[in-house]
């Protein structure tokens, strides 16, 4: 069973409550092939058949309701994860769905976890890199870690689009272009020196795009953790051990074959980031890691059935 763990789906009806509370975003979204339309899903799953991705598990890139009260934060989180849900129902044993969590409100995210994981199709949470300014990994969100890690929950920690906090990458236009691959090796540096993954060693931490810069930068943060983290309760070489990450790297061989090299090839599961790559981009993501010699058996077995618990 092969499973892309990185497509995003963007549901009419949550996208309008988004609009309603003043999400910047919740626009521009509606036209690029990713609604919850028959036509744009029908689309869709020809291009999981093109590439033979068996299931792809849908999430709402950076649009996550982190806006509002904790009780508007909440209903919109809610509508999203139905939503998710009734796509599901409509294409079982193809699509699937990471559910949506009102942060930084995070009693109401813990609640809504809860029900979350007893809809059908949900096979984990989606967040984002940074909340609020405040990054995934700071201290006030441990109580939700606490709460996943004792449900051995999937956590896909996706770019906010806010490039780190960086000035110089937004003023530049380059927010997603160099700014997302920067929030995704910042959110796994910042996870792994709070000791995140030691810490609540139930909690799946998926990072995507190859971790960023992390293939690059293991060795030197072994190096330097000692003098600069030495609170981390572990080597970040130990750490990345516990974590998982998505290949979805624009078809980039040399890319990919560093991660497997350096993170592990048990650690990498398939992304494509649907409908940001689609069409030719689409199927290169997949075949790109079919390249990938014995490596690729592992990467597009059964590492992210299991993982997500989806295996037949």
């Amino acid at each position: 069973m092969i499973v892309d763990v990185h497509g995003h789906l963007f549901p009419a009806a949550y996208l309008d409550r988004l609009a309603a509370l003043g999400h910047p975003d919740a626009e521009t979204v509606r036209r690029i092939g990713a609604s919850d339309r028959d036509d744009d899903l029908h689309a869709r799953l020809e291009l999981m058949d093109r590439a033979g991705v068996d299931v792809q598990v849908v999430s709402p890139s950076s649009l996550v309701p982190d806006i509002g009260d904790a009780r508007s934060a909440a209903n919109a989180a809610q509508l999203g994860n139905e939503s998710y849900t009734a796509v599901v129902a409509r294409h079982p044993g193809r699509l699937a769905a990471f559910a949506v969590l009102p942060l930084p409100h995070v009693d109401a995210a813990i609640a809504e976890a809860e029900r979350a994981l007893g809809l059908p199709g949900i096979v984990g949470f989606a967040v984002t890199s940074s909340v609020a300014g405040r990054s995934i990994a700071d201290p006030s969100f441990e109580p939700l870690f606490a709460a996943l890690d004792a449900r051995r929950a999937v956590l896909f920690v996706h770019p906010a689009g806010v490039a780190a906090g960086s000035p110089l990458i937004t003023s530049a236009g380059l927010s997603w272009v160099i700014g997302a691959p920067v929030e995704d090796t910042v959110a796994a540096v910042h996870l792994i020196a709070r000791g995140i993954p030691a810490r609540f060693p139930g909690l799946r931490i998926v990072i995507p795009h190859l971790g960023g810069d992390m293939p690059l930068l293991l060795r030197r943060l072994d190096a330097q953790f000692p003098r600069f983290v030495p609170g981390a309760p572990e080597a970040p070489s130990a750490a990345v051990r516990r974590m998982w990450f998505d290949t979805v790297c624009h078809a980039n061989g040399p890319a990919l074959r560093a991660a497997i090299d350096v993170l592990g090839r048990d650690r990498l599961v398939l992304g494509t980031d649907f409908p940001y790559l689609r069409g030719d981009a689409f199927a290169a993501e997949v075949d790109v890691v079919r390249s990938a010699g014995r490596d690729a058996e592992a990467i597009l077995g059964r590492s992210a059935a299991n993982l997500l618990g989806l295996a037949a």
